[in-house]
């Protein structure tokens, strides 16, 4: 069994400054010019970290906004996903030899002046990926998720933590951090360019038995953010079904799989 420790208070603490790691704020966007401004003011100054920005292709001036910004960006020519885009940031807080990084999404529907309490959580419990929660409070439905998202992000933690002997609230939670420590012993090109790539995380950081933490946090969803439709959520429901049985399989030996291999 993997050890888990669920956050519910969402109380801001202050870093401790004396420690000298390297955080970097992630923030990977697509067609997000008219939010993403909004975003960055949010990020509170006083984290002691960097921001980078993954501009996955978008034609909306995404791009043009982060040079007037002053934000440093990355961008891909052509779109390679959700995933995809995460990846190119990973790698290249590898490359520069970061701690720790702060999922943040480019259209603001996670609230940035979290940073802090994922960072505290981090430094002080030596998580290796954590994880936001929006089932803990259990205000969701009232806070706008749709009915559909709901019941579908039940029914697949059920089978997750069934499958992965866990005991997670919410395994699709998109608000993530991640030590640096824990990207660099995950196969990235092996995993998902597309939604699913967070699922995979969590499933890598639990069969190489790193330590998960949840957090707490309101749930936004707005006309501004960017959902995943009901159309798109299909093909995410089966891909997860999809990577739950592959990993039974490979457990028991029946058809092994190079991604759930740990060399």
């Amino acid at each position: 069994m993997k050890e888990l420790k669920i956050f519910i208070n969402n109380e801001r603490k202050k870093i401790d400054k004396k420690k000298k790691e390297k955080i970097l704020i992630l923030i990977p966007a697509y067609n997000v010019a008219p939010i993403l401004e909004k975003t960055i003011r949010e990020i509170p100054k006083n984290y002691g970290g960097d921001i980078l920005v993954v501009d996955d292709g978008s034609t909306d001036g995404t791009r043009a906004l982060c040079k007037k910004l002053k934000l440093p960006v990355i961008s891909h020519k052509k779109n390679r996903g959700y995933g995809g885009a995460q990846k190119t940031g990973y790698q290249e807080a590898i490359k520069k030899k970061y701690d720790f990084v702060v999922l943040v999404h480019g259209d603001d529907q996670y609230d940035p002046s979290l940073i802090p309490l994922f960072i505290q959580t981090w430094k002080k419990g030596n998580y290796d990926l954590i994880t936001g929660s929006r089932m803990i409070v259990g205000d969701v439905l009232r806070n706008g998720m749709p009915f559909w998202k709901f019941t579908a992000n039940r029914f697949l933690t059920l089978l997750e933590n069934a499958a992965f002997q866990t005991n997670l609230t919410d395994f699709h939670d998109g608000y993530r951090a991640y030590s640096t420590k824990f990207l660099k012993d995950v196969p990235l090109d092996l995993l998902s360019d597309y939604y699913d790539f967070d699922s995979d995380l969590v499933i890598q950081a639990i069969i190489r038995g790193y330590r998960i933490a949840e957090i707490s946090h309101p749930t936004r969803y707005r006309d501004e953010n960017q959902q995943m439709s009901f159309i798109k959520g299909i093909p995410y429901g089966v891909n997860i079904l999809v990577k739950i049985i592959n990993y039974l399989l490979h457990r028991s030996g029946i058809r092994r799989q190079a991604v759930y291999t740990i060399k």
